[in-house]
């Protein structure tokens, strides 16, 4: 829902809400807040709220003493876990320069452009998510540790299935929030878990998977737990995957998903940093279902990407992505790649092509095989490239 600013006053008194919590993101999407109070939100919308944006990372070479917060008021919420007396809300920011403009490496700024320019080319993209996490017990003190919360398996049901009570916490603190998770199970790891979300447009995507980690953070610490969304929690044991659901569509409404897909095959050994930034997930890669190929097929096995058309209407899942990485960044150069596959009539290759390339096999080989990408230095500024590759 959309905001005026006279509309976010009504209701953050409608609410007896004291404390507005203006949520930013680093360059690899970690979550950065700043807590105001209902007297500065004017100041916010007109002018920004500065932050010492040196200090995060991807804006360290920042040219500007203070970079500024400006909420976007269609992510107005309340964080339902805080005190119905004096709430909190919560609202997303674009970070900006002084004099208002998008700075450069704002993750959301990047991701809103890609969209812009597949408006120029008459595509419309969507994207989905299925996300894995492990649930983890705390030792006396309070501290994680790495016993699961259960032994269960895939899809198993309760009660050796520990975790429902968890998930089912979790799918209705993120539909009081305003989202609508699509569906959950137990993985196939012990105290591993899965909830999906209905494809939407990329940016409430993006924002959606921020929102959704934090809630399923705040709810296992509320049960005692630890979450881990890491690549391999567990070593031996299936890895957390992020997999996304792709849809696009051209200005005449046709399914243009398979062209999109192609680009995206094309691409992925340029942009796999981006997707999968951290040691551990190359660990994942290649092991227990995870891709290490570059390949497709309709099988749904353990393909880079699963490419289905049901009731003519087709979706490109891609599954070497982990949650590691930035939701803004992956989708805005899925966006990029698919675009390419789009506007070059690409077409997919042999379907489960065994002799196909590999992706990366390491973090450091993906960052000098994207630090050498013109495609990708089309696309991002040096500073999250720098950041990201070390380069």
């Amino acid at each position: 829902m959309e905001y005026a600013f006279e509309e976010v006053m009504k209701y953050i008194e409608e609410e007896d809400a004291k404390f507005i919590r203006l949520v930013f993101r680093d360059a690899f999407g970690v979550q950065k807040n700043i807590a105001v109070m209902p007297g500065e939100i004017r100041k916010a919308f007109e002018e920004g709220i500065p932050i010492n944006a040196r200090q995060i990372a991807g804006f360290e070479a920042s040219p500007y003493a203070s970079l500024y917060l400006r909420p976007d008021p269609s992510t107005l919420t309340v964080l339902p876990w805080r005190p119905d007396s004096g709430r909190v809300l919560r609202m997303l920011c674009d970070v900006c320069t002084p004099d208002g403009e998008a700075y450069i490496s704002d993750t959301r700024a990047i991701l809103r452009a890609a969209v812009g320019k597949a408006k120029e080319a008459g595509v419309e993209f969507r994207f989905g998510s299925e996300t894995e996490f492990y649930l983890f017990m705390k030792d006396n003190e309070g501290r994680p540790t790495k016993i699961p919360y259960d032994e269960a398996g895939y899809m198993d049901v309760g009660p050796v299935d520990r975790c429902e009570n968890v998930r089912r916490e979790i799918s209705l603190t993120i539909e009081r929030m305003g989202l609508t998770p699509e569906r959950s199970h137990h993985e196939r790891g012990p105290g591993q878990n899965e909830i999906d979300f209905h494809h939407g447009r990329p940016l409430k995507a993006a924002d959606q998977m921020m929102t959704f980690k934090q809630v399923v953070s705040t709810v296992a610490d509320s049960y005692g737990l630890v979450a881990d969304f890491s690549p391999v929690p567990l070593e031996g044991r299936p890895g957390n995957g992020y997999h996304i659901n792709l849809y696009a569509t051209d200005r005449d409404g046709r399914d243009v998903v398979k062209a999109a897909a192609a680009g995206i095959i094309e691409k992925i050994r340029d942009i796999t940093i981006f997707l999968n930034p951290t040691d551990a997930s190359y660990a994942r890669l290649g092991n227990n279902l995870a891709p290490d190929r570059i390949n497709w097929s309709a099988a749904g096995k353990s393909e880079l990407m699963y490419v289905e058309t049901f009731r003519e209407k087709t979706r490109a899942e891609l599954r070497s992505p982990d949650a590691s990485g930035n939701p803004y960044l992956i989708y805005a150069l899925l966006i990029h790649a698919g675009l390419y596959g789009i506007t070059h009539n690409l077409t997919l290759p042999a379907e489960m092509d065994d002799k196909g390339d590999f992706l990366p096999g390491s973090r450091k080989e993906a960052g000098m095989i994207a630090g050498e990408s013109a495609f990708v230095r089309g696309i991002l500024p040096e500073e999250i490239i720098r950041v990201y590759t070390g380069n």
